[in-house]
């Protein structure tokens, strides 16, 4: 089975670096048109059978546009909303004590957000049930960077520092084996 994991296209909030997570805001210009190129790219690979996307607008505008170019269904699966940062939530990414929180894992984001304990169950549990019920498919999976960064903690080992300074561009590629 092969998964590819890709993150959602630009947003104004991705653009300004402020903290996106549970704000529900859509592709700016510059992110639909990555969607695009992403749909060109995923139809160009030419071996995926169905998308797997965060209900989120950003996500599901990005999967929409790969499933229109490549004649795909999407299925929307909760578990992969973003990340719950909390009070962290509509800041800049420098705020005091946000990447620290990042890698404490039993500590809520912003104290009410969830925690990467939280984060990685929930995306875990999705992996799981991607990979038991599409076994024999090619699935797209179209989220956000946590959970991206999650995605890759499921694959492969990180240690707390390759955990906080990794990252994702919006629209990139993953491939996974399993």
């Amino acid at each position: 089975m092969k998964i590819y994991s890709t993150r959602h296209g630009q947003t104004d909030w991705n653009r300004q670096d402020i903290i996106l997570g549970t704000t529900d805001i859509p592709l700016n210009e510059t992110g639909i048109r990555q969607a695009a190129e992403l749909a060109e790219k995923v139809h160009s690979i030419g071996n995926t059978d169905i998308i797997i996307s965060s209900p989120m607008k950003r996500a599901l505008a990005t999967a929409n546009a790969v499933a229109e170019k490549c004649g795909l269904e999407v299925v929307i699966d909760e578990r992969l909303r973003e990340w719950d940062y909390g009070r962290f939530e509509g800041l800049t990414r420098y705020t005091e004590g946000f990447h620290e929180n990042k890698v404490n894992f039993g500590v809520k984001m912003g104290e009410n957000g969830e925690s990467l304990m939280q984060l990685c169950h929930r995306v875990y549990s999705a992996l799981d049930d991607i990979i038991k019920k599409y076994s024999n498919k090619t699935v797209l999976i179209v989220s956000h960077g946590g959970v991206c960064r999650a995605i890759e903690t499921y694959f492969h080992s990180m240690t707390a520092d390759e955990f906080l300074n990794w990252f994702m561009d919006n629209c990139q590629i993953i491939e996974y084996n399993t």
